[in-house]
């Protein structure tokens, strides 16, 4: 990229960063947006629509949520409301369970061994794939993995700022690319099964709706990332000294006798409860499966149990980690790293609050069906190809993630618009998921309005002392640009072959009945 280009590019973003910094924040968006709706139902309501509602077959009516009984019953059911919201209890349970592996140090000595017992040509890929990895311990790839790399490709004699930029692409740039199930697939299931029960009561979303989507698309990002770091980046980074003060330059820690000695019980110990999980599994008999013997119906056991799995899965090998290790004297010790990784949840327990009032309110008012149903009206009319308007999803989605960071949030906003419209031109909530996931990835890394993006920023700084927010944006545009258009062809290429996007998942939506 030349100077040319790269001073438009960050004069475009910087631009981006003053519109993002004026937007409320996301919580108070809700709030916001929970009054737009109670205006627009008195207002709508007043309205007679032809469109007709699919859940009813009757002409679609547009409920007020201003008259004194229906304020009544918000008052009353506000408690409620709050505590049956699926995605609080989704995120809360795993994390105590990421929580205990995270804090007794078993994550973060567990990606050490992965980095450290890699071959200097495979470092790339490694690094990739271990930032991809970290998402099922939340934010352990941007406070571990990113800054770990840097170190790592130093002592390498290679240059550390390609380090950062190959792991920040892992970790953010492909955050909805992992070949291991987390806390974020039911997070979004959730969403996605909420909003499109909006047109369909019935309709039930598998939690690993897009898993298998998701593991392919990990070989994808890591081959881009391989090639654009080696290729591309570092040898751009070849005249660019590396002027930090060494005193300030992490140095690579390598475990203990200790540590690895409970690194490997307590990965013994993950390894075990799989390979249990799937004993159990086996019979045709199995509790886990459902009356007919199936796994992965809505109705089995299993699919029900994700998060509690994912709870069990990180809680049992940190328990183990955490004592052999030294980092767990007491019970005690335990419940703090569950205490800690609950305080890191306390910004999200107050947006959800806010959240869940205005989704139940969206769909009270029938302004999400109204919305759907005329909204794919239009697109019916525009006659375009039902790929090309997949595709719009994930480039505006991918537009909106400049503004607006949350990945849930987003989902939150956007799902109630997205899922049931594409439902009338029956394309199904599998894609439309996938379709905002590859989208809230790619642009995640050229938006300083992340919330990790000035942390990167410090991470290169150790460094290169005049790293600033355009040398970064910089370094990660290549990538965002890449991975969105290329993870966009990749999904029109798997879609076309017909495989699977994960578990009970379609690609086209067939109402019941």
């Amino acid at each position: 990229m030349d100077n040319t280009s790269a001073t438009w590019t960050t004069r475009a973003l910087d631009r981006i960063e003053v519109v993002g910094n004026k937007l409320p924040d996301p919580a108070i968006i809700f709030l916001i947006c929970l009054a737009i709706v109670w205006i627009a139902s008195a207002i709508f309501s007043q309205v007679s629509f032809d469109a007709i509602d699919p859940r009813t077959g009757e002409a679609i009516v547009v409920n007020n949520l201003l008259t004194g009984d229906s304020l009544a019953s918000f008052l009353s059911r506000m408690v409620p409301i709050f505590t049956g919201f699926a995605p609080l209890g989704v995120v809360l349970v795993a994390m105590l369970g990421v929580g205990v592996a995270e804090h007794s140090g078993f994550i973060s000595a567990g990606l050490k061994r992965m980095l450290d017992s890699t071959p200097s040509s495979l470092l790339t890929p490694m690094v990739v794939m271990v930032a991809i990895v970290s998402h099922t311990a939340t934010d352990a790839g941007y406070v571990l993995v990113i800054p770990l790399a840097g170190v790592i490709f130093y002592a390498m004699g290679r240059h550390p700022l390609a380090g950062i930029a190959a792991a920040f692409a892992g970790v953010s740039g492909g955050f909805c690319a992992n070949f291991i199930p987390s806390a974020i697939d039911p997070l979004l299931q959730s969403f996605t099964q909420t909003a499109a029960q909006i047109i369909d009561p019935a309709i039930q979303v598998n939690p690993l709706n897009n898993w298998f989507f998701n593991s392919a698309s990990s070989v994808l990002i890591i081959g881009i990332a391989w090639y654009l770091t080696d290729k591309v980046i570092e040898p751009r980074l070849k005249d660019v000294e590396v002027d930090g003060d060494p005193n300030d330059i992490p140095k690579f820690a390598e475990l203990t006798a200790v540590q690895s000695r409970a690194l490997r019980w307590a990965s013994l110990t993950m390894l075990a409860g799989v390979i249990m999980l799937i004993a159990i599994l086996v019979p045709e008999s199995s509790p886990l499966r459902d009356a007919s013997g199936k796994l992965t119906s809505f109705k089995a056991p299993i699919m029900q149990s994700i998060v509690p799995l994912i709870f069990l899965l990180f809680l049992l090998p940190g328990v183990v980690y955490g004592y052999l290790s030294g980092t767990y004297q007491t019970t005690k010790d335990m419940i703090n790293s569950m205490t800690k990784a609950m305080n890191g949840m306390s910004y999200y327990i107050v947006m959800a609050f806010f959240c869940a009032l205005f989704i139940d309110a969206f769909g009270k008012s029938n302004l999400g069906a109204l919305m759907a149903i005329e909204g794919a009206e239009v697109l019916k009319a525009l006659s375009l190809p039902t790929m090309v308007t997949v595709i719009g999803i994930v480039f505006l989605t991918g537009f909106v993630n400049l503004f607006v960071g949350s990945s849930s949030a987003k989902w939150a906003l956007l799902g109630p618009i997205f899922v049931p419209m594409l439902m009338q031109l029956d394309i199904s909530p599998d894609l439309t998921q996938i379709a905002y996931r590859i989208g809230d990835s790619s642009t995640n890394i050229i938006t300083p309005l992340m919330p990790y993006f000035p942390l990167v920023v410090v991470y290169c700084q150790r460094y290169v002392k005049s790293t600033g927010i355009g040398t970064v944006l910089s370094l990660m545009l290549p990538f965002s640009i890449s991975i969105l258009i290329l993870w966009s062809i990749f999904l029109l290429i798997y879609w076309g072959l017909g495989i699977p996007l994960g578990i009970q998942s379609s690609y086209l939506y067939t109402p019941a009945g």
